[in-house]
């Protein structure tokens, strides 16, 4: 079945570009004009991916964010923010209450396909026969059902938070760059700045607070994923 994408815009004719351009790719896509009705809509059925702008009327895009990460049923549905604001204060509270991603209008449609596929990727693991567990202190990390617990209680975390973490696990005792996290983690050559990967990497911290101690920065250059404290 191909992923449903929920196109949360209100005005009519970018949400026609994007629509266009991602039925091309073979998505299948759902609008909503107002933050209610996306709200309504994603209570209704549950996309697989949510293009969300900020500047709505009814309930802005921060908030849709904020609600949808909040919900269990909800927390893990990518979300990438379209907007045109550009600042980079924007972008961060977008990224601090959970987006996957940001693109600032205008943008390309095909970048914007490319980066909702690269997404979709990383974030959808079919469950194997046998699933791949990668362990860090109390942290159990899931690759194939992409379940994270830490001492046998499940945590939520988003599409790129799980992917930075299994990223961090699986290279444990290098130290790795911002530059090479964006790559690599994010899947492309990523524009939203290095900040980013602290912001994503601060949300690791606070959801898994063994991470506190053990994920560590090192100063203008990056982190390293020490060995627990036994």
């Amino acid at each position: 079945m191909p992923t449903r994408i929920l196109i949360v815009e209100d005005d009519p004719d970018i949400a026609e570009l994007v629509a266009r351009y991602l039925d091309k790719a073979g998505f299948v896509t759902d609008r909503a004009a107002s933050g209610r009705e996306a709200l309504q809509a994603i209570a209704a059925k549950p996309p697989g991916l949510l293009v969300l702008d900020l500047m709505l009327p009814q309930v802005d895009g921060l908030e849709i964010c904020r609600l949808v990460r909040a919900n269990e049923v909800t927390a893990a549905i990518p979300i990438i923010i379209l907007t045109a604001r550009a600042e980079e204060s924007e972008r961060i509270v977008g990224l601090e209450l959970g987006a996957d991603d940001y693109m600032a209008k205008p943008f390309s449609p095909n970048e914007l396909v490319a980066r909702v596929r690269a997404l979709l990727r990383r974030a959808h693991r079919g469950a194997g026969p046998a699933a791949k567990t990668l362990a860090y202190g109390p942290i159990a990390l899931d690759t194939d059902r992409h379940l994270v617990s830490s001492g046998g209680q499940d945590v939520t975390l988003t599409a790129k938070e799980f992917l930075l973490l299994e990223y961090l696990m699986q290279h444990r005792g290098r130290v790795l760059s911002r530059d090479v996290l964006l790559t690599d983690v994010w899947g492309y050559r990523y524009t939203g700045g290095t900040r980013t990967v602290d912001v994503h990497v601060r949300r690791l911290r606070e959801k898994l607070p063994v991470l506190a101690d053990g994920l560590v920065t090192v100063k203008q250059f990056g982190y390293k994923l020490v060995d627990p404290i036994p």
